[in-house]
């Protein structure tokens, strides 16, 4: 500390740290009224982006379930908002934070791509069977030797119906080893056969 500043009164101090503050301020004022033009206009071209992007996907695969396309939907969302934010950081002159959160983001990406590995194994299946037109609600499959009917195909998971029972699969075991049952073996069974005798007697 200099021998002016030890010879301030605390009043001088205070004025002095303010004038200094102000300043500060008043050099970034331009970067930061950039930044939130840029954050303004990006959200704008973001909702822009999403709109175009929902209504290819409505184009595109509009047999597909709702949950397939806003998975996607998602993605693509997420994706533009990390970049915009990095933008924003190097915008206002902090790029040395936009890079480190660049290479944080990596490192983050990694591990929880790791750590919830099978939670995207049953998402990426999820998808793979909402676009697979021989796997719908009412189907009756076999999956490892368990037969039910689907009730309903989730993102993450399909509902079976088993013996008047519900029965939850994750979708990455059921993608493995689905096999469809033709209705028509239905009429193998006890039930058919008597079906079958009362409808020729």
């Amino acid at each position: 500390m200099s021998t002016d500043l030890l010879l301030q009164s605390p009043g001088g101090l205070v004025a002095e740290a303010l004038n200094r503050f102000v300043t500060d301020i008043t050099e970034a004022l331009p970067d930061i009224i950039a930044g939130l033009v840029f954050l303004i206009l990006a959200a704008v071209g973001v909702k822009l982006i999403m709109t175009v992007v929902r209504a290819a996907l409505r184009r595109t695969v509009p047999g597909e379930s709702p949950v397939y396309r806003q998975f996607v939907a998602t993605i693509v969302a997420v994706f533009l908002w990390f970049g915009i934010g990095l933008s924003f950081l190097s915008i206002v002159g902090l790029d040395g934070i936009a890079t480190s959160l660049g290479t944080a983001a990596g490192f983050l990406a990694l591990g929880v791509s790791y750590a919830t590995s099978n939670m995207i194994a049953d998402a990426v299946a999820g998808v793979y069977l909402l676009r697979d037109r021989d796997f719908n609600p009412g189907d009756t499959v076999d999956i490892g030797g368990t037969t039910g009917v689907v009730q309903s195909i989730e993102l993450r998971k399909t509902r079976l119906t088993v013996d008047d029972d519900t029965v939850v699969r994750g979708n990455a075991e059921i993608e493995k080893k689905w096999t469809k049952k033709d209705d028509a073996t239905d009429n193998d069974g006890p039930d058919g056969a008597d079906a079958a005798a009362d409808s020729a007697t």
